[in-house]
């Protein structure tokens, strides 16, 4: 029942593509290798900018400086407390008010000092277990507090070092078990 005046239509590229395009759907091309459907929705990619930034604060120099950062803060908020609460007198006679804050200061900044040096050790410690490790898990804060721990004691005897590491190890362990099981 075909007519003999009927033209059948040769189909150019171009019109294949677009009829795919209807019938598939449309694809956006973010970058030179990946296709993303859109039916899949918004899809985040970062950026270059965005990786950088992120490399920058997943570094090993960044969290430590990080964590001898707010370790200082911290050792300073707790040396103040303390030096507050108790401070030790010197002579029977009473203090001046100069001299329980400049042994306030004293105390404060040595709290704020050894909380630095032991957060900087402890996350340099971590960031690079857990670099050679190519794991994350709570192994890497176990080795991490045996070995600050070990470092620190260290200056005391070996005797002291090992109890030091088993102590921070331990240590460690409850904290990062705590934290993850909550």
């Amino acid at each position: 029942m075909a007519s003999s005046d009927t033209k059948y239509h040769q189909m150019t590229p171009e019109e294949w593509l677009s009829l795919t395009k209807y019938f598939v759907g449309n694809n956006q091309r973010y970058r030179e290798n990946i296709i993303l459907p859109k039916f899949l929705g918004p899809v985040k990619i970062k950026t270059n900018e965005e990786k950088a930034v992120e490399a920058v604060f997943e570094s090993c120099a960044f969290k430590s400086l990080m964590s001898c950062v707010v370790g200082y803060g911290l050792g300073a908020a707790i040396g103040l407390f303390s030096s507050s609460v108790g401070p030790s007198v010197t002579s029977v006679e009473q203090q001046s008010a100069k001299e329980v804050f400049r042994e306030m200061k004293t105390t404060t900044l040595s709290y704020a000092k050894n909380f630095a040096i032991i957060g900087a050790i402890f996350s340099a410690v971590e960031c690079t277990i857990e670099s050679a490790r190519g794991k994350s898990d709570w192994k890497n804060g176990t080795y991490a507090g045996a070995v600050t721990g070990g470092i620190l004691g260290l200056r005391a005897g070996v005797k002291a070092a090992i109890f030091g590491a088993a102590g921070f190890a331990a240590f460690s362990t409850a904290i990062d078990y705590y934290m993850h099981s909550r």
